[in-house]
């Protein structure tokens, strides 16, 4: 299976950390105040994706869309159209 990098957690929130028993070695992770990570980065491009960025990926023929299903064996749906937008977000933020 490959890893799919979602750029980590978009709205992260609180602090978590870890605390050592010295006499008995276990570990217990703690955190100060709710820790909540919210949705990827990923996840968040996709959603908030314009009409036009959506656009930007989808076939804008039926000749294209025939090529395209016959090349990756699935017809591209507008979900797929905004993950995708979504990785070109995150690549191009590596860039900088």
């Amino acid at each position: 299976m490959n890893h799919i990098e979602d750029g980590g957690p978009a709205f992260p929130s609180g602090q978590c950390y870890t605390i050592t028993d010295p006499v008995y070695g276990y570990t217990t992770k703690h955190s100060k105040g709710p820790l909540h990570l919210g949705i990827s980065q990923r996840d968040w491009f996709a959603a908030n994706a314009s009409e036009e960025d959506i656009q930007e990926f989808l076939p804008q023929t039926i000749g294209e869309e025939a090529e395209f299903t016959k090349k990756f064996g699935f017809k591209p749906t507008r979900q797929w159209a905004r993950y995708q937008h979504a990785d070109a977000m995150l690549a191009a933020r590596k860039e900088t």
